[in-house]
């Protein structure tokens, strides 16, 4: 019988189930990048610019103190935020398109850190590291 030390047991990405769900936050976060590229080349030095500003946002958050396991942390890298942006611009009336972009950075930038393990369901940002429970 083999034990698994705490720290592994609780890692979100164990298991068969974890791999596919790193693997399907992989191509997530590949077509997402893909998708801003376009967009960026479609519409100029703007849209790029936000882009490139969301993707980073995360981090700008933490660099302003933002710590988790804070509110305001947990709101920065949950996915609805900017897929509610993304639906919003896609069906409303506003036609702008950094908008869509800034939208597209943060969701990457949340897909990828999803893809390398880390999330707000994890407390220590290096990534495969889970909450630890004592």
């Amino acid at each position: 019988m083999t034990t698994e030390p705490p720290e592994a047991a609780s890692t979100p990405a164990s298991g068969v189930g974890g791999v596919v769900r790193r693997i399907a936050w992989g191509a997530l976060t590949l077509f997402l990048a893909a998708f801003a590229v376009f967009e960026s080349q479609k519409y100029g030095l703007p849209t790029t610019a936000a882009a490139l500003l969301f993707f980073a946002f995360p981090d700008l958050t933490r660099l302003a103190g933002v710590r988790p396991p804070g509110v305001l942390y947990q709101a920065v890298n949950r996915v609805w935020i900017p897929l509610a942006v993304l639906v919003g611009y896609s069906f409303g009336p506003i036609v702008w398109p950094p908008l869509f972009t800034a939208g597209l950075g943060w969701l990457t930038r949340i897909a990828l850190d999803r893809t390398l393990g880390r999330g707000p369901g994890s407390l220590d940002p290096t990534p495969g590291r889970g909450p630890t429970t004592t």
